[in-house]
């Protein structure tokens, strides 16, 4: 008996080529609905990022508006704040009447009228100058430079920001820095705050106001603090010099009239009164810093005078090359020494530096702590000083160092 086997069925070839195409159309349209779901997804975050960017990007442009806004709103403000705090000041005089006896167009005085009448004054007012200040008491108290007022046979005329113009006085004038104070009589005026020179940065934001060429009241310039504690030589108008220290270098606008106006730092206090502009250059100005002129107007204020501390020495401010040249022991300090006469006392008799017996070929190598150098001058550190403060000296006394205390008296 035979077993029966049971052979596998042959499954015919056109089968399997439609399995195989079925199969395949299956699989490919699954994978592509993949690879486009995926494709499509890959977009989308790519798509988003790229808005993501544009949006930032946007964002960043309109914070950079929104600051450039809040900063010109800023100094909008403070321009509108103080402007009525700014004066211009008016210089006239009394000069001599000259009459051409052909009247023309170009004012050549070459001839004198000899039909003037007997009574016609010989003289007649005018201006002669400009300046600029500001108020800093509502009392009538402003500031300006000395050499804006410095003519005693001139008048002076205060020009508020309203047109209004006063007779003006000078109150006082610093007898080393270039400060006066003028009063004019009323009251309620704007009046500035005065700031803190002393934390002031470089780079940071000011404003200028003033009375440029004597003839553009109240106009405002803007800058940015370029340098601290300068030192320079400024001539005037009348051809005399003055040495300023430790003063402001600005790149806003000062020009001629614009001397005696306020600087203003972004919240409206004043942090500098303007003083001179380099020649020949543009954007370099200087203005005195505020904490100068502050306590020169606490001493009018309250004394009614000014009173200027000092030792009684003569000196030069040691240096490498002077130190080199004459073989000294330090390259700082001020060294005391007579002048070229015989008056020229290296030690005033009867000074505090006498009392404190220092004598000519000594050193003062710091007051109070403070290196006496060049860029910090003897001078200047005796000026952060009261009259009758004790100071302590530290110097160089035939060749020994010695700590010395003295009592600051009124220079007369």
């Amino acid at each position: 008996m035979e077993d029966k086997i049971n052979k596998p069925k042959k499954i015919p070839i056109v089968g399997i080529i439609i399995l195989t195409v079925f199969l395949s159309a299956t699989t490919g349209t699954f994978f592509g609905f993949m690879a486009g779901g995926i494709g499509k997804a890959v977009f989308s975050k790519v798509a988003e990022k790229l808005n993501l960017a544009d949006k930032k990007d946007n964002e960043n442009v309109e914070i950079q508006r929104e600051i450039v806004i809040q900063e010109d709103s800023a100094i909008i403000d403070v321009v509108e704040k103080s402007s009525s705090a700014a004066v211009s000041i008016v210089i006239t005089k009394d000069v001599p009447r000259f009459r051409s006896f052909f009247d023309g167009p170009f004012s050549f005085e070459f001839f004198s009228n000899p039909f003037r009448s007997q009574g016609e004054p010989e003289t007649e007012t005018r201006k002669v100058g400009g300046g600029s200040g500001f108020f800093i008491s509502e009392d009538g108290m402003i500031v300006t430079n000395k050499h804006v007022v410095e003519d005693t046979d001139a008048n002076y005329t205060v020009v508020t920001s309203d047109g209004k113009e006063f007779s003006a006085s000078i109150l006082a004038q610093h007898p080393l820095l270039d400060i006066a104070l003028l009063d004019i009589k009323g009251d309620n005026f704007s009046a500035l705050k005065l700031g803190d020179s002393d934390n002031l940065k470089v780079g940071q934001t000011v404003i200028a106001i003033g009375n440029p060429l004597g003839e553009f009241s109240n106009s405002v310039s803007r800058g940015i603090i370029s340098g601290l504690q300068r030192d320079i030589t400024a001539g005037t108008g009348t051809g005399r010099t003055e040495r300023l220290t430790n003063i402001i270098q600005t790149d806003a606008a000062i020009n001629p009239g614009n001397s005696g106006g306020p600087l203003l730092d972004i919240n409206g206090n004043a942090v500098g009164v303007n003083v001179a502009m380099a020649q020949g250059v543009e954007n370099i100005g200087f203005a005195l810093p505020i904490n100068q002129i502050k306590k020169f107007v606490n001493q009018i204020q309250t004394e009614g005078k000014v009173s200027i501390p000092f030792i009684g020495v003569r000196y030069i401010i040691l240096n490498k090359s002077i130190q080199k040249e004459n073989n000294l022991p330090f390259d700082y300090g001020a060294l005391v020494l007579r002048g070229e006469t015989m008056t020229d006392f290296a030690v005033v008799p009867g000074s505090p530096a006498d009392k404190a017996g220092i004598v000519e070929n000594d050193i003062i190598l710091e007051i109070g702590g403070k290196k006496v150098t060049d860029d910090n001058p003897l001078g200047n550190i005796i000026n952060e000083y009261n009259v009758g403060d004790e100071v302590v000296l530290r110097i160089w006394s035939k060749g020994e160092i010695r700590e010395v205390m003295l009592t600051l008296e009124e220079r007369q």
